[in-house]
């Protein structure tokens, strides 16, 4: 049996071979984290079983976890009406999913017209990602 690529090619890339992709809890339903995936890195998500993303900063693909061990473990994709919108539920390994060592990126809120955190750090940072000095 041979894979078909055109599903690939129902997605919505943006002009830069970009898509959107939200993070989510598979079982509680938080977000957990936003980031971009190109065609590379979607098709490697999907076969593999585990998130990889685009990392835009760094330009290449970035295996989430490589460094920190936090992997994220597909249990879902899906993408929206407009197809321009990437959704994974998964399972978050270590239960950390933002470098700040915390469950989610989306840690703060605005309160009183300032960005207030709200979720603790669950590892110090420099625990979890080694600095070549």
């Amino acid at each position: 049996m041979t894979q078909n690529p055109d599903w690939l090619d129902k997605i919505n890339w943006s002009n830069d071979g970009l898509v959107p992709v939200i993070a989510q809890h598979a079982e509680t339903g938080k977000v957990l984290m936003f980031a971009w995936m190109n065609r590379d890195a979607l098709k490697l998500s999907a076969t593999s079983g585990y998130v990889v993303y685009w990392s835009r900063s760094r330009q290449k693909l970035w295996h989430k976890g490589e460094e920190s061990g936090h992997r994220q473990k597909i249990i879902d994709i899906l993408f929206d009406c407009d197809e321009d919108v990437i959704l994974l539920k998964i399972q978050q390994e270590g239960g950390i999913a933002c470098h700040t060592g915390r469950e989610s990126c989306f840690y703060r809120h605005l309160k009183n017209l300032q960005w207030v955190p709200f979720e603790p750090v669950l590892k110090d940072p420099n625990l979890i990602y080694k600095k070549n000095e």
